[in-house]
């Protein structure tokens, strides 16, 4: 493999710091408030440097979501391998998965909220997407019992994130979110050994 050359590493450290400094303004002001102008100013780089890199908003924005889904595959990966048994683990699973979308809700709506050409599940799908679905599967493969492991991986995957989005908008019972948690646990864990 081929040393990368101080050149690459400079446009590859401006295109992190772009994309960190997108990801800084968004969480604190949200989405809209992310502009190529407002980046420039923030890292000190003129906006032609900035569409060297990313043709647009959208690119960074596609880019802040591949980065928050290595870390969404890697949270979820840690509570997957602290949880115990097959329930347990779902449940920390599913505890992690609220936790990130709490904790980080303008990348939480990058990944899976605003439009973006980002496809889970194509052929073409950055393998961060596979690997924050790939923890998914892990979680959900134990209990399938002969069902389609993907299409009930994704059933519970639509079923969190309806949980992140309808307590985020107020359309939930804030106290009880931890009651939904635990009956959407409860009913795809049904039958493992506890």
């Amino acid at each position: 493999m081929a040393i990368p050359t101080r050149k690459e590493r400079d446009r590859a450290d401006r295109g992190r710091a772009i994309v960190a400094a997108a990801r800084e303004l968004a969480e604190a002001e949200g989405w809209d408030a992310v502009t190529t102008r407002r980046l420039s100013a923030k890292i000190e780089y003129s906006q032609p440097v900035l569409y060297s890199h990313f043709a647009g908003k959208d690119a960074i924005m596609a880019a802040a979501a591949i980065e928050g889904c290595a870390e969404l595959a890697e949270t979820l990966r840690e509570a997957r391998e602290k949880g115990g048994d097959a329930h347990q683990a779902m449940a920390a699973l599913a505890r992690a998965y609220v936790d990130f979308a709490d904790e980080k809700p303008a990348l939480y709506e990058a990944i899976f909220t605003l439009p973006t050409e980002l496809k889970f599940g194509g052929p073409d799908t950055p393998q961060p997407l596979k690997d924050a679905f790939a923890e998914l599967l892990a979680i959900v493969g134990p209990v399938a019992g002969g069902r389609d492991v993907e299409t009930l991986t994704e059933t519970f995957w639509a079923a969190l994130h309806g949980i992140v989005t309808l307590d985020r908008n107020g359309r939930h019972r804030p106290r009880q979110r931890e009651a939904r948690l635990a009956l959407l646990v409860d009913q795809f864990a049904q039958g493992t050994a506890d």
